[in-house]
């Protein structure tokens, strides 16, 4: 209950953002898939990383597909 309000309210607050991983997750996944991810804090800056799926990456992967299409 508790994970389904913060998640509401983390979709409310970040629209865009919350569309993007919903359209992320809704193609299936598959090992081999790149993810970049750039942060930027105020005052410093931006660092990048990426990750390259495997087959053990998938099914924390599906587990974070479930949580947000609840």
């Amino acid at each position: 209950m508790k994970l389904n309000q913060t998640k509401n309210k983390f979709v409310s607050n970040h629209p865009k953002f919350a569309a993007f991983i919903k359209n992320f997750f809704s193609k299936k996944i598959e090992a081999g898939t790149i993810i970049e991810i750039t942060v930027k804090r105020p005052d410093e800056e931006p660092v990048t990383s990426n990750m390259r799926v495997t087959e053990s990456d998938l099914e924390l992967l599906k587990s974070m597909k479930d949580i947000m299409s609840k």
